[in-house]
């Protein structure tokens, strides 16, 4: 399951990279490359909480399976792509193979909490934590060195070997589980129990939004408008569905789950920002190899794995929400007074104050929602923690393609940083003023949602 969940976080951070490469070997501009970025997250946003539904109701084996078989599949397809389109279609690909391994870990440490009585497995959800953690921050470095080695396909083929290794770890251990016969009684068809139009008008809504996102301009209010009118059918069709895809009148009496999507949306607008955005200045505005632009951030990397060590052992949140908050704006006041003549230990200055939030942030807010999300839908909770999350890694990189254009600048650098200061400043409001904090690591997570 560790090796399952952290396929979508690997893809979404060793492309930071390899951006610029792509960009100079396909002919493409920044604007264009940071489709690369938005088609991941598109799918990605899409597919977690179907899959996470989907296994809430059938269980991890099959959905994990068939999803990580995808990802082998769309590494083949992007090591070999001819041009950027066939590329985009590879990243696409990824975003709905990587889709169920995050659900499916939570679902099973929910069931094994059941199983066992332990209603906080504090060990396992640290591990879940630290593992995507460390690879997202250790993603540029990664990247850095396949490209070094093998060129920026290299970082689409990692991806074959970590599918196959996936999938054959899922077929000898995880657990062959089957819905319910009450269950089975109760939803009735598989049409009902899935939810198919309510499915639908959740993908148009946010399809609709992110394609607006993407490229946001005045001329393109229509995606807003088809996006608003999606939505008010979504809810129309979720607060009359017997078994909806996502249950509205649980999740909005649920204030603090729907606290804690509003952080991370804004918490990784901020992460993202900077994965993508002084990765990509690092290499073009400061004239570092795409290695040197990954070693250049171990300092985060190391950081923020001894951060979710060590906070793992407590069980609060909003403390680790609180210092996260700060380190994400201190490191963004840091990058207002960066140039390309800054000396080299203040990119490491920045890698080194970002660990703190990298090492955090996630932890915090996973745990959150697993002490307040409904038991019954842990996985798909869990998906739409994604969801809100990649919504913010849209917002970073749409942010990070209007703040350069075609180059990345010094300026354009300052740009995003007070982009991203802004959305630093809205997650540490949003953590000051939420009272539920105090309860979202309480010793019965049913009491705290």
């Amino acid at each position: 399951m560790l090796l399952g969940s952290v396929l979508n976080p690997v893809n979404s951070t060793v492309i930071a990279v390899a951006l610029v490469p792509i960009g100079k070997a396909l002919g493409a501009p920044a604007s264009q490359t940071a489709w690369l970025v938005s088609a991941l997250y598109l799918a990605t946003s899409l597919g977690q909480p179907v899959m996470g539904r989907l296994i809430d109701l059938f269980g991890p084996r099959r959905l994990f399976l068939l999803s990580t078989g995808l990802v082998g599949v769309a590494g083949v397809v992007g090591a070999l792509a001819p041009g950027l389109g066939v590329l985009i279609g590879a990243r696409v690909l990824l975003g709905f193979g990587t889709c169920a391994g995050y659900p499916a870990a939570m679902a099973l440490v929910r069931s094994e909490a059941e199983r066992t009585g332990r209603d906080s497995p504090g060990g396992v959800l640290t591990a879940l934590a630290v593992a995507n953690q460390t690879v997202a921050v250790v993603g540029p470095l990664l990247g850095g060195l396949l490209i070094a080695v093998g060129g920026w396909r290299a970082t689409f083929a990692l991806n074959v070997p970590l599918a196959v290794a996936a999938v054959l770890l899922g077929l000898l251990r995880l657990p062959r589980s089957e819905p319910a016969a009450g269950d089975r009684a109760r939803h009735g068809s598989l049409v009902a129990r899935l939810d198919l139009p309510g499915m639908g008008l959740f993908a148009a809504t946010l399809v609709s939004l992110l394609l607006f996102l993407m490229n946001p301009h005045l001329r393109d209010w229509y995606l807003l408008a088809l996006s608003a009118a999606a939505a008010t059918g979504f809810a129309a069709r979720e607060s009359r569905a017997a078994t909806p895809f996502i249950d509205l009148r649980v999740l909005g009496g649920n204030t603090p789950l729907l606290a804690t999507y509003g952080r991370a949306l804004v918490a990784y607008v901020v992460s993202y920002a900077f994965l993508y955005g002084f990765t990509q200045w690092t290499e073009e505005g400061f004239g570092l190899t795409p290695f040197h632009a990954g070693l250049a951030q171990t300092p985060m990397f190391l950081l923020a794995i001894g951060v979710s060590i060590v906070s793992g052992r407590s069980r609060g949140v909003r403390g680790k929400l609180l210092l996260g908050a700060l380190g994400q704006i201190a490191a963004c006041l840091v990058i207002l007074t960066l140039s390309g003549d800054s000396p080299l230990w203040t990119l490491l200055l920045v890698a080194l104050v970002f660990g703190v939030p990298q090492g955090l942030n996630n932890l915090a807010l996973q745990n959150s929602v697993y002490f307040q999300a409904d038991p019954q839908r842990t996985a798909s909770s869990a998906g739409l923690l994604r969801t809100f999350a990649y919504v913010g890694s849209m917002v970073a990189s749409s942010a990070t393609a209007a703040s350069f254009g075609r180059h990345a600048d010094t300026v354009g650098l300052h740009r995003l940083a007070w982009v991203m200061l802004g959305a630093g400043v809205l997650y540490l409001l949003l953590t000051l003023f939420d009272r539920s904090l105090g309860r979202a690591a309480g010793t019965d997570g049913r009491a705290a949602a």
